[in-house]
């Protein structure tokens, strides 16, 4: 906890940004029935049936400092997928950057071993050199700002009924460029002190 703490004090730096990242399934949904069109004085109206047109996993990276954020869409969240989502970060997102700071879960595919099985053992290594990685801990995701970002994207963006991946996609991206427009970022205050107060049961304690 510490660690990921001790991360977000640190300034801007844009040679060495602070990243961070998460996932969220969405279940797609179609409509069975055409809703009826909002008229004088009645909202718009669906259906209380629907039909399940399968899930998709939401990537979320967010530059707090840098009030930076873009969501990515796929269809699974393998080992493999974050991998590529790494190498789009690094060499596409912020290839000018020494290293990128990674704020991410300790979610097993989020692991360097998961660049080597996706890429070639040297481009792995040229990927990892570039990047700094720090877990929160167990039952700790509320330290991740991503998971904040993900929060709003439920709430401003997905509360809904979305029946395919295109349009989820479109909708993310929307939503990420106006967010984005908006110059919002995320202005962090607890700190270690505030940890080991309020956090107090969580550490060990000795005997003087």
């Amino acid at each position: 906890m510490e660690d990921v703490l001790e991360v977000y004090r640190r300034p801007y730096d844009a040679l060495l940004p602070v990243v961070c990242m998460d996932e969220q399934p969405t279940q797609l949904i179609r409509e069975t029935r055409t809703p009826l069109p909002a008229s004088p004085g009645m909202v718009e109206r669906f259906d209380y049936e629907y039909e399940r047109a399968g899930t998709a996993d939401n990537f979320m990276f967010t530059e707090p400092l840098g009030e930076w954020r873009k969501v990515n869409i796929r269809s699974r969240k393998t080992g493999c997928d974050w991998a590529e989502e790494i190498q789009e970060l690094l060499d596409i997102d912020f290839p000018d950057a020494k290293k990128v700071v990674l704020v991410c879960d300790n979610l097993i595919t989020h692991r360097p071993a998961s660049l080597y099985a996706r890429f070639s053992p040297e481009k792995a290594r040229r990927l990892l050199e570039r990047l700094e990685i720090h877990y929160t801990p167990k039952h700790g995701s509320w330290l991740n700002i991503a998971e904040i970002e993900l929060s709003v994207l439920t709430k401003q963006c997905l509360a809904r009924h979305i029946p395919d991946r295109m349009t989820l996609e479109a909708e993310a991206k929307a939503w990420a460029t106006s967010r984005n427009a908006e110059q919002r970022g995320v202005d962090w205050h607890f700190t270690t002190k505030d940890a080991r107060v309020k956090l107090k049961r969580l550490y060990p304690s000795y005997e003087s």
